[in-house]
C-alpha cells in the first residue's frame, strides 16, 4: 500500500472513531489541542495536515454558530472535513447566488485531502467579498485533479487542485466572517503546532544517532542547539495557549500579533532543525532512512505555509504600531 493510501485509511479510521474530536480553541484546553496536533505531526506530517484541517473546520463551524450564524451544516458523525482557503495569484473560485442556493465555479489549489474528505469549507469570491462555503465533495461539480501535485513533499496528504463546476454550496456565515473572527488567529497557531511536530520528528533522528554512534563535537553542538530551539518552542506554545484560554474572544486585540510571532518563531526553529540535522548527519539518513527522508521532504513543504519575508514584514508592521514589553520603560 502506498503512503497516500495508508494516510487516507488512518484519517478515515480516526474520524469514524471520534479520535479527531479535539478541545476547541479558547475553551481551557487549547494546549492539549495543540499537543495532539504536534504528536500526530511527529508521527506523520501528512496525516497531521488532514487532522489539522478537520479540527480547524469543526472549530470554525462551532465559533460561527456561537456567534449566531444560521443554517450551518451539521458536523455529522464520521464526516471528514477539510479547509480549502488558499487564494494564490491566478486562482479564483467565484460564488453566485441562484434560485434555491449558491454555486461555486473555478479552480482551488492546495486542497488537502481532496479525495478522502467528505466535506470542505471553501473560500470563494462574491464580487469583491471573500466568503466561506460548505461543500459536499461527492457531487458531480467537484473534481480533484489527480496529477496536480507531482512533488514528493506532503504527497501523502493528497493535496490537489480541485475544479468547481457549478458546484452546490452552503454559505457559512456572512461576508468576511471567516477572516474576521478570533479563531482565525488561534487556528494559525494550530498549524505551527504541526510544524513543531515535524521538527521533532527530524530532530529525533539526530537524538537517536547520538545514542547509537560516537558523534563528533560538531554534531553534538548541533544537537545542543536543536534541543534549545525545541525547548523554546515548547515554552512559547505553552504561553500562547494560556493567553488564548484567558481571552478566547480576543477582547484585548492581541491575537493577531501573538499568532504572527508564534508562527515566525516556529518556522525559524523548524528551518534551523532541518539545517542542523542535515549538517550533523550528512546524507546517510536522507538516503537510507525512508521515514526520516519523508519527514524532511514533508516539513520543507509544510513550512511554506509561512510566507517568509512577507509574513515577517506584516509582523514588523504590527510591532511598530504597538508598544512592546521589551521596550525601554
Amino acid at each position: 500500500m502506498d503512503h497516500r493510501s495508508s494516510v487516507a485509511r488512518e484519517f478515515t479510521r480516526m474520524a469514524a472513531r471520534g479520535e479527531l474530536d479535539l478541545p476547541l480553541p479558547g475553551g481551557g484546553l487549547t494546549r492539549a489541542r495543540w499537543e495532539a496536533l504536534t504528536r500526530w505531526a511527529q508521527s506523520d506530517l501528512s496525516l497531521a495536515r488532514l487532522a489539522e484541517g478537520h479540527a480547524d473546520a469543526v472549530a470554525i463551524l462551532a465559533e460561527l454558530r456561537a456567534q449566531g450564524a444560521e443554517d450551518l451544516p451539521p458536523g455529522r458523525e464520521g464526516a471528514r472535513w477539510g479547509v480549502w482557503a488558499a487564494e494564490p495569484p491566478g486562482h479564483l473560485v467565484e460564488a453566485r447566488r441562484v434560485p434555491g442556493g449558491w454555486r461555486l465555479s473555478g479552480v482551488k489549489p492546495f486542497c488537502s485531502g481532496a479525495r478522502v474528505c467528505t466535506h470542505a469549507l471553501v473560500t470563494a469570491r462574491q464580487g469583491e467579498e471573500r466568503r466561506l462555503f460548505a461543500v459536499t465533495v461527492a457531487q458531480s461539480g467537484v473534481t480533484p485533479l489527480p496529477d496536480s501535485w507531482p512533488g514528493a513533499g506532503m504527497a501523502g496528504s493528497d493535496t490537489l487542485d480541485v475544479t468547481f463546476d457549478d458546484a452546490r454550496a452552503t454559505p457559512v456565515g456572512g461576508p468576511r466572517a471567516y477572516l474576521e473572527r478570533p479563531g482565525f488567529h488561534h487556528g494559525g497557531i494550530g498549524v505551527a503546532a504541526c510544524w513543531y511536530g515535524g521538527a521533532r520528528a527530524v530532530a529525533r533522528t539526530l537524538l537517536t544517532a547520538s545514542r547509537t554512534w560516537d558523534l563528533d563535537p560538531h554534531a553534538l553542538a548541533h544537537l545542543g542547539a536543536v534541543d534549545a530551539r525545541l525547548a523554546t518552542v515548547e515554552a512559547l506554545l505553552d504561553s500562547a495557549a494560556a493567553a488564548v484560554d484567558a481571552d478566547p474572544r480576543d477582547v484585548g486585540g492581541a491575537a493577531d500579533l501573538r499568532t504572527m510571532r508564534v508562527r515566525a518563531a516556529v518556522e525559524q526553529a523548524a528551518a534551523e532543525v532541518l539545517t542542523r540535522v542535515g549538517r550533523a548527519l550528512g546524507a546517510t539518513p536522507l538516503g537510507h532512512d525512508a521515514v526520516h527522508a519523508r519527514a524532511v521532504a514533508d516539513l520543507t513543504v509544510y513550512l511554506r505555509q509561512h510566507h517568509a519575508e512577507r509574513d515577517l514584514a506584516a509582523l514588523g508592521k504590527a510591532v511598530a504600531a504597538t508598544r512592546q514589553n521589551w521596550e525601554d520603560r
